[in-house]
């Protein structure tokens, strides 16, 4: 919410047996956190919310824009996520299809790499985080940048053929 990603500072409330087992973790992950991070974490959360109103609608209307344009390309299903920064579509429809160049997209890491190599987009596979099939993109960018990926993803899953199979 404020735009402190990995100053690695935080706090945790829950169940007290979840609390016990996070702190068995986070006692041996980290260290104190810097007393610079401590003061800009206690000015962020008793200071004016304006900036934290203003980045959510922002993001909002940024994963609407992407949830809308990857939903209108060919082969791909995306969902509206709840929480983050990313989206994380469908690609199965695009499984199976092949390049101009004749390569077999047979999973989500063929069509990121396909998606890098022939659009100039960074996606990553679902495989990754143990889900086959989707991609992950993030939408923590401008409007206009989007649109130009989703444009170039667009183009890129046209040019790509469904594969027929027969048999002898």
């Amino acid at each position: 919410a404020y735009a402190m990603t990995g100053w690695r500072i935080g706090w945790g409330a829950g169940p007290s047996a979840l609390i016990a087992a996070m702190s068995v973790v986070q006692s041996q992950t980290t260290s104190a956190p810097s007393s610079i991070s401590q003061a800009a974490a206690l000015a962020a959360l008793t200071g004016p919310r304006a900036s934290v109103d203003s980045m959510r609608s922002a993001f909002r209307s940024r994963r609407d824009l992407l949830v809308s344009l990857l939903n209108d390309v060919s082969g791909m299903t995306c969902p509206t996520p709840d929480g983050a920064f990313y989206a994380f579509p469908s690609v199965r429809g695009l499984i199976g299809a092949r390049t101009m160049k004749g390569d077999m997209l047979a999973s989500d890491i063929d069509i990121s790499t396909y998606l890098l190599e022939s659009a100039g987009v960074a996606t990553v596979p679902g495989t990754v985080f143990g889900v086959s099939g989707y991609l992950r993109l993030s939408f923590a960018a401008k409007a206009e940048t989007l649109v130009e990926a989703c444009a170039r993803i667009g183009a890129a899953c046209v040019a790509v053929t469904a594969v027929t199979t027969t048999q002898a």
